[in-house]
């Protein structure tokens, strides 16, 4: 085995080495969401169970996510094609 040959062997190692942490801190941070996801499933029933609509908060959450002039755009640009189909 020649200089160059040896270089590259040790360069697949080092690079297999980093591969392997990238896809095992991947691996963890998918179980982590996954944890996440079950206490939102969790704090959804909760809520239900006191008589909240769950459908109407998970729009909330996500319109409380957009920016303001976003929001006010697609409004009135619903409101628009409401007045046009005679639903206002």
């Amino acid at each position: 085995m020649d200089i160059e040959e040896d270089q590259k062997s040790d360069q697949f190692r080092v690079t297999a080495a980093e591969l392997r942490q990238f896809i095992e801190r991947v691996e963890r941070l998918e179980a982590e969401k996954k944890d996440l996801g079950e206490q939102i499933k969790e704090v959804m029933a909760e809520a239900k169970g006191r008589g909240y609509d769950t459908k109407v908060m998970r729009k909330l959450i996500a319109l409380r996510k957009r920016d303001r002039d976003d929001i006010a755009e697609e409004e009135a640009v619903l409101d628009l094609y409401k007045e046009a189909l005679g639903m206002a």
